[in-house]
């Protein structure tokens, strides 16, 4: 695969999570610029009037992987009411859907994210009534073949004493150099 592919397929998922900000508007569907719908609690409401609801995700790459983050200020009651996997892991896929259909109208391609491992929640309470959630999940991005080298001949194979061992025999002659006039010994 060509690395310019890659690199598209990288920077146009970045786009689109660039694109998600809140209060982000689409100019593309009216002059007036209607608020992209990201499936996120934000959107949901009047936001003068009720109270705001803090949540937004972010993404981050490594290898032919991406690993999508959503992050929330929730209220307990959420958490011991039941069905609080299936609703961390319902956000983690709308972010997933808005990603794929931000990434094909930048691009004009369409781009394939496939779940790989379970959802991984942290809850930490922040009060007696409130508690921040970080939910993740791991994707494998189509178009982008893993790399060769982190399965045969990459880091992974190497150890710190072959590296100190190859180091050193890069000079196995053990010559002082010729500008070296300290006394022997």
């Amino acid at each position: 695969m060509a690395e310019s592919n890659i690199l598209e397929i990288i920077q146009g998922l970045g786009q689109a999570a660039a694109n998600a900000y809140d209060g982000a508007h689409d100019e593309r569907y009216s002059h007036d610029g209607v608020a992209r719908k990201v499936g996120l609690k934000r959107e949901d409401g009047d936001p003068i009037l009720d109270s705001r609801v803090m949540d937004g995700f972010k993404v981050k790459f490594y290898g032919n992987k991406i690993c999508i983050k959503y992050q929330a200020d929730i209220k307990l009651k959420e958490i011991y009411g039941g069905d609080f996997e299936n609703e961390m892991e319902r956000m983690l896929n709308e972010v997933k859907k808005f990603l794929q259909k931000e990434y094909k109208t930048i691009t004009g391609n369409s781009v394939t994210l496939t779940k790989e491992g379970d959802i991984e929640i942290l809850a930490t309470s922040t009060s007696r009534v409130r508690s921040f959630v970080q939910a993740y999940r791991h994707y494998s991005i189509s178009g982008i073949k893993e790399d060769p080298m982190s399965k045969s001949n990459g880091s992974d194979n190497r150890t710190v004493d072959d590296a100190i061992k190859s180091f050193l025999e890069l000079n196995n002659n053990n010559k002082r150099p010729q500008n070296d006039t300290r006394k022997k010994g």
